[in-house]
């Protein structure tokens, strides 16, 4: 471990550790060609809110992107308070030491690595040495970005020549609400171009059962009120205990939860008077049964269930100046309904209805604004879910892509941003599967029963399951594989046909009058998939998906549905790949030449294309094409096939993104544009492009064909033209969909197995293309070996 760099006045270092790390020589071009960050901030073990936050963020970074830059740190300690960091440490700058500040700058200028200086500004970090701070920035010649934790509205004239300063020396500033942003552009000019608000970052969480995290904390039985944070007299605690009589007489099971112990920095100068009062005061008024210290730094996931359990958060500071907290954030982000006094962060966020703001220090607005949530859960779910999602775009994915975005734009070395592929999780996934088959919809990530089921989505799931067996070759997974066949099976009625809804009571419903053509086609696909998997399923089980496809087909020749056809032709396709029987080869070219009498129809000189318009689930009308071509040889079907889809793709895919056609306006041949439509970009829409992608790359081998499709998949990721994540790696997820200015929370099952499909054709590609990476190698030094 390379010892940090201590700057301090004679600015010498300890020596280095003599052990040392062999990397290859991939690894170390790598390493060198990224450019480097450099955090300077407290940070862990060091116990303030500030440390917390630019971990949580480093953190989120590191997990968002890789191959993008390396992040190191300057820790802010005082001379006299010394901790033990770990390697992302390479810098210490006492902050009560002048020559620490010249120390800290000169390395930052011999460093050649170090691309960009990201500043955690809060006024009390510095104390009296912000002259010491300034004259830091004016010695660095590194692009300079400042977060501003606090800014103070009618600034003193010393102050406002301080930041002043700052605007002079930086290149950009970062607050975490708009009326930061306000102040800093109106109180202190600083140029509105200058300034960027990236809320406080929120932990993403499963929204687990209140009453089992209740019973697992011995809390059951008990509605619970609660608070978190450093402990100090800021935080005006005595405004809820003052509140707790009345509470308790109409509430006799509540239970106020004070969470956190006391800051340091406070226990340093004083001591524990502030808590010692505090339990003099519960004492007094008889609230011993109704109040419980947590006197703890609580590790993340201990947090966040004690907060998810909470029935009611109160947020009482008494700082009006405060700009933003982070503990609010965590609870209404784990479900709270929060009570808060107007720091202008609760004043942004709890408005319209997300949360109740009283007064500071008020203790009678509080009791009446509690015993109100108390007495109506109705009205606690909506603020509830109200405050969910308020605080979505705000997750530490979210804040990671904002700050990667603002880093990159500053930097003179730009660097891509890489996003990092998630581990695969299917979670979620199960969880929408009940006994029976997969739950249509979810509300949240809670699986809704009383939407009921659909053959599309069982379909959907089907293929997924086989797609991961296939891979994993997990044998949990073939219990899944027949239960979606099986439903499958419930579907199918005595002419062979599927009908598509079922209630929750396992009955066809009313909505199964409509067209049912593609849904059909959906079963058909599956159904080739699976009987394509025959090597490695139950043969029992293979015979019987092939006797439900046969039927199927019976009533396929009356298909006219675009895409109807598409999926049965897929189906068709996979169920014979290793040998293609002449009835249906006969049944693709039958289909296949519909679809290509329809596009000789409408294709035009600029209008390669089945239809006048697109609209959804577009690509894999190419992809069936190019199906048919596989099966059958015919070189008109490679053609069309090649030629639509790369026209489709240059209506969707730009070299950095991907925007799929908006349900809000399908695009039409002769419609004149007038506006371009924003929003309305589905899922199902982007697992179908890179399926289709995936396909058109095993045929043609062209690695544009493997751009697309990473580009494409990076828009699960975040990048979308709201920059925000639709894919939820906490729950396994997928939101249902992206639209103008929010995303859709709700992760229901098309969604969800759209993400999955698209994540496993994605690591079946990757791997493959390892696989033969590795096989021209081994043949080449095969080869070589028998020449010599």
């Amino acid at each position: 471990m390379i010892n940090k760099l201590r700057l301090n006045r004679n600015n010498t270092y300890p020596a280095q550790n003599s052990k040392s790390y062999r990397l290859n020589k991939t690894q170390i071009q790598e390493k060198e060609s990224l450019p480097e960050i450099l955090f300077i901030t407290t940070y862990p073990p060091r116990e303030c809110g500030i440390a917390t936050y630019s971990q949580d963020l480093i953190l989120a970074l590191n997990n968002k992107f890789q191959n993008t830059f390396n992040i190191k740190i300057a820790a802010l300690e005082l001379q006299n308070n010394k901790y033990a960091y770990n390697d992302e440490v390479t810098y210490v700058l006492e902050t009560d030491n002048r020559y620490s500040y010249d120390a800290l700058a000169q390395n930052i200028n011999s460093n050649k690595d170090i691309a960009l200086v990201l500043i955690q500004h809060e006024f009390g970090l510095f104390k009296t040495n912000e002259a010491d701070f300034i004259l830091c920035l004016k010695a660095i010649n590194k692009p300079i970005i400042i977060v501003f934790h606090t800014v103070l509205p009618n600034p003193s004239a010393k102050l406002k020549e301080n930041i002043a300063e700052m605007n002079a020396l930086v290149d950009s500033f970062i607050v975490m609400t708009n009326a930061s942003a306000k102040l800093l552009e109106n109180d202190y000019g600083i140029l509105k171009n200058k300034i960027t608000v990236i809320p406080h970052g929120t932990h993403l969480v499963k929204h687990t059962d209140k009453e089992a995290l209740k019973e697992k904390y011995n809390l059951s039985k008990r509605r619970v009120i609660s608070t978190f944070g450093l402990l100090s007299s800021g935080k005006s605690i005595e405004t809820t205990l003052d509140a707790m009589p009345l509470i308790v007489v109409e509430n006799p099971d509540i239970l106020f939860l004070i969470i956190g112990k006391t800051h340091p920095s406070v226990v340093k100068e004083e001591g524990e008077i502030y808590r010692d009062s505090l339990e003099q005061k519960i004492e007094i008024l008889g609230l011993k049964e109704h109040v419980k210290f947590i006197n703890a730094y609580l590790p993340l996931e201990q947090l966040l269930d004690y907060l998810q359990l909470t029935d009611i958060y109160l947020f009482t500071s008494k700082d009006p100046n405060q700009a933003v907290s982070g503990t609010f954030s965590y609870a209404i982000s784990c479900g709270c309904p929060v009570i808060s006094t107007p720091i202008p962060h609760a004043s942004e966020l709890l408005k319209n209805g997300g949360g109740i703001i009283i007064d500071f220090e008020n203790s009678e607005q509080l009791q009446k604004q509690v015993l109100n949530l108390l007495n109506n859960p109705q009205l606690c779910k909506e603020i509830s879910n109200k405050g969910i999602h308020k605080m979505a775009p705000t997750a530490w994915e979210n804040a990671a892509i904002s700050h990667a975005l603002l880093l990159n734009s500053v930097m003179d070395r730009k660097s891509k941003l890489k996003y990092k592929t998630p581990a695969i999780n299917l979670e979620h996934f199960k969880s929408l599967t009940t006994p029976f088959a997969m739950i249509q919809f979810s509300i949240i990530n809670k699986p809704d029963i009383k939407s009921g089921y659909t053959l599309d989505d069982n379909a959907r799931a089907l293929v997924a399951m086989c797609q991961h067996f296939e891979l994993t070759n997990d044998d949990e997974d073939i219990a899944y594989i027949n239960q979606y066949y099986q439903f499958i099976q419930f579907c199918q009625q005595k002419d062979g046909s599927f009908l598509n809804y079922v209630n929750e009571n396992k009955k066809f419903t009313d909505q199964n009058s409509e067209n049912l053509e593609d849904s059909n086609g959906r079963a058909i696909w599956a159904l080739g998939f699976l009987v394509a998997m025959h090597d490695l399923l139950p043969e029992s089980l293979i015979t019987q998906a092939k006797k439900t496809m046969q039927a199927a087909l019976l009533s396929a020749t009356s298909m006219h549905s675009t895409r109807a056809m598409a999926f049965t032709i897929k189906g068709i396709y996979y169920s014979n790949k290793k040998e293609m029987n002449f009835e249906n080869k006969a049944l693709i070219k039958l289909l296949a030449n519909r679809l290509v009498q329809m596009y000789r129809h409408e294709s035009k000189a600029n209008w390669h294309w089945f239809e006048s318009y697109m609209t959804y689930g577009n690509s894999i009308l190419p992809e069936a094409i190019l199906c048919a071509y596989l099966a059958t040889g015919d070189m008109i079907y490679k053609e069309i096939a090649k030629t639509s889809f790369d026209f489709l793709l240059s209506k969707t895919i730009t070299e950095n993104s991907i925007k799929v056609i908006s349900n809000k306006g399908w695009l039409h041949y002769n419609k004149a544009v007038t506006k371009e439509v924003i929003g309305g970009e589905q899922p199902i829409d982007v697992a179908y492009t890179i399926l289709a992608l995936a396909k058109f790359y095993d045929t043609f081998k062209n690695t544009a064909y493997l751009q697309k499709m990473e580009t494409a998949f990076s828009w699960f990721l975040g990048n979308n033209h709201l920059q925000k994540i639709i894919y939820n790696p906490c729950t396994g997820g997928c939101y249902d969909g992206l639209e103008e200015d929010y995303i859709n929370l709700n992760q229901g099952a098309e969604s969800t197995v759209s993400y999955l499909m698209a994540r496993l054709t994605i690591q079946k590609c990757r791997a493959e293309i390892e696989y033969n990476k590795t096989k021209t190698v081994f043949t080449d030094n095969r080869n070589l070996q028998l020449v010599n």
